[in-house]
């Protein structure tokens, strides 16, 4: 599958000429403002958009279907909830389903287990959005696994490596794997995004020949970067098997 990453957790992916697109986070750099539970005072996003306007309203135009992992503001921001179409069918966990309708949104589907969307399966995953007390304010996540044909595409979602990921993972053998990375961490807690140690623990175990790694350099709460990551798997001889790619780039999972 085609995907582009936009910036953050943001991704366009092109599967079965359809463009479904994740986790939408479009607002201007340092729009909203610090993030709580931390002592980090910067403004998020850090980063700006990688598109002018008008190709940011064009990336609206030709999207055909929004997924939502969870609704924290660097994956559904109030950018995004004011330029999708109000008719825009969006994709969620059923808990979310009330929330993103009083914003208006009267096209939205929750997903307990799976769906089809013009012949693209859609199955929910459990995503473990961090341990303990930070893992309870960060509150339920999910992932997503897409499959078309022979192609099946696992979306983790804001998770840390864990019995439920490696479920998923036995369960439908991805041949592509989107990882939400960054190692993001609070005051309280530990890390709530997988890290350099959770993803190598994933390519130790499962024989996947690449992983792309997003979610990376675009908010505060995120403690490694392009370049660490990079040092790190070429450390472990691993830097073939891992995509990380800078905003709008364009990939193959």
């Amino acid at each position: 599958m085609k995907v582009q990453l936009i910036r953050n957790a943001t991704i366009n992916i092109n599967v079965n000429n359809k463009n479904i697109l994740v986790d939408p986070m479009l607002g201007s750099k340092g729009v909203l403002g610090p993030f709580p539970w931390t002592d980090d005072t910067r403004a998020n996003p850090l980063t700006e958009l990688p598109f002018t306007e008008a190709e940011l309203n064009a990336l609206i135009h030709k999207t055909d279907a929004v997924l939502l992992t969870h609704l924290h503001p660097d994956h559904w921001d109030p950018t995004a909830q004011t330029l999708l179409p109000k008719d825009m069918l969006i994709y969620c966990q059923n808990e979310d389903i009330e929330p993103i309708k009083t914003l208006g949104f009267h096209n939205v589907i929750g997903i307990t287990d799976s769906t089809i969307f013009e012949g693209i399966h859609i199955h929910r995953t459990v995503a473990i959005h961090g341990e303990g007390e930070i893992g309870h304010l960060m509150g339920n996540a999910s992932g997503f696994v897409l499959s078309h044909n022979q192609e099946i595409v696992y979306l983790m979602g804001d998770t840390i490596w864990c019995k439920e990921v490696k479920q998923a993972i036995d369960h439908y053998q991805p041949t592509g794997i989107v990882i939400n990375g960054g190692a993001a961490k609070f005051a309280i807690g530990e890390h709530v995004t997988m890290n350099s140690t959770d993803i190598k623990t994933l390519l130790d175990y499962y024989p996947i020949k690449q992983v792309a790694i997003v979610h990376l350099e675009a908010i505060s709460p995120l403690q490694e970067n392009r370049n660490m990551l990079k040092a790190y798997f070429e450390e472990h001889n691993l830097s073939s098997r891992v995509i990380i790619p800078n905003d709008a780039d364009i990939f193959t999972v």
